[in-house]
């Protein structure tokens, strides 16, 4: 239970008091209708996502690792194949990638954006692969096929789309956007001219709504996004065991289906969205304008062609791990996302990268906290927030840690 002037990192009880009765009305209508798995309310989410995120098809499904897991299948990727994505995220992007049967490799990010760097992965494509005489790409890491690049809209923003798209196109690659943080990001193509949506520039796109996402559900659901009509027809195939027709299986399938109740809380949420991310990117600009002329504290890089959603606000601070426990004593929350990337985790040790590798990636997930963002945060609980971080790394910075900083630390190393 928070104490009374605490300030949550995520408040996820405002909002679901705010459209308690609306969100109430769909467990009744449910419960008057039966309607529990498939039916009208996923099919009018599904419609409304997809309209939302500028893509033909969504395809909603029971988590943000099987939107992926499913995009990536539909496009064709296979056991044995390789596919590229960055080690600054969290494991179910390369969970999706592992669990078809290929195998994640690691580029560095983008210094700035915390995004998956295109020009690292030029390099990638010309200097760590090979083609085999029959003309295919293989990974000299692996001498396994590349097959696709799977770009994470990390936070919020989406990635550097165009040269990356360019390159796909040169390599013949699939891209599948890992958008399950960008519900509603905006990218401004320079090569379209026009302002693009997370989830409608790739073969095909994942998005997860666990309940901490800027649309959450009550509980765990994701969706696949897609302009293409075979690839969304084999993602409903991929959910629903496999089936074209019901008890006539094309291929094996998976249990992938979205609980009708978490489609119409969803859908009931996604008329909020907009506003909801509004508010988000104004408290961005509060938290920058509070921040201005602190280099102690290096903010959140939005690029001219992006329009970033915040579904966190990360900062960089030389002390990470001591401001964190400083704003704990303060009764402010926080958070690392993520402290440990994937190429340097336990569960790929096996795939010899060395924190040398990506150095980039290794270096930020030293410096990164997430500081408080939700829409319902206040002016006054921003000021307090940006006041304590200051107020710790102007000590940090005279050799002179907070007092609270300090006996905190102690207490977590005894």
């Amino acid at each position: 239970m928070q104490a009374p002037n605490s300030i949550p990192f995520l408040d996820l009880v405002a909002p679901h008091v705010e459209l308690e009765k609306e969100l109430t009305e769909v467990f009744r209508k449910a419960l008057l209708s039966a309607g529990f798995v498939g039916g009208p309310m996923v099919e009018e989410f599904e419609r409304d996502f997809a309209k939302f995120c500028d893509s033909n098809y969504a395809v909603a499904v029971n988590s943000g690792t099987d939107a992926l897991r499913f995009a990536l299948m539909a496009c064709g990727v296979q056991a044995g194949d390789v596919v590229v994505t960055v080690p600054h995220t969290f494991i179910a992007t390369t969970e999706a990638i592992s669990q078809v049967g290929a195998t994640p490799e690691f580029i560095d990010i983008d210094e700035e954006t915390y995004n998956l760097s295109p020009s690292r992965l030029k390099e990638y494509l010309e200097r760590d692969c090979v083609r085999d005489n029959t003309g295919r790409l293989l990974s000299r890491r692996s001498q396994r096929p590349v097959k696709a690049v799977v770009p994470v809209h990390l936070y919020g923003q989406m990635a550097d789309m165009d040269p990356i798209l360019r390159l796909c196109r040169e390599y013949d690659l699939v891209l599948v956007e890992d958008a399950c943080q960008a519900h509603g990001a905006k990218y401004f193509s320079r090569e379209m001219n026009r302002w693009m949506t997370a989830g409608s520039m790739g073969n095909a796109a994942g998005f997860s709504f666990y309940p901490g996402k800027n649309l959450g559900a009550c509980g765990e659901a994701g969706a696949a996004t897609t302009n293409d009509p075979s690839v969304a027809a084999k993602m409903r195939m991929i959910r629903d065991h496999g089936q074209a027709t019901k008890y006539y299986h094309d291929m094996e399938g998976y249990n992938g289906r979205i609980d009708a109740i978490q489609a119409g809380l969803l859908h009931v949420k996604l008329g909020h969205l907009e506003a909801w991310n509004n508010l988000r990117r104004e408290h961005a600009a509060e938290y920058n304008r509070l921040l201005a002329g602190h280099a102690e504290v290096v903010r959140p890089h939005e690029p001219a062609w992006s329009r970033a959603v915040y579904h966190l606000y990360v900062v960089r601070v030389h002390d990470r791990d001591h401001l964190i426990q400083y704003l704990k004593e303060k009764g402010i929350g926080s958070g690392i996302h993520y402290p440990i990337p994937l190429h340097l985790q336990k569960a790929y040790a096996d795939r010899g990268y060395a924190a040398g590798d990506l150095p980039v990636a290794t270096r930020i997930a030293g410096e990164i906290v997430s500081l408080p963002m939700f829409p319902q945060l206040t002016g006054e609980q921003q000021a307090r927030v940006i006041d304590e971080v200051l107020a710790f790394a102007s000590g940090s910075k005279n050799g002179s840690e907070p007092e609270a900083a300090v006996s905190g630390a102690a207490t977590t190393r005894s």
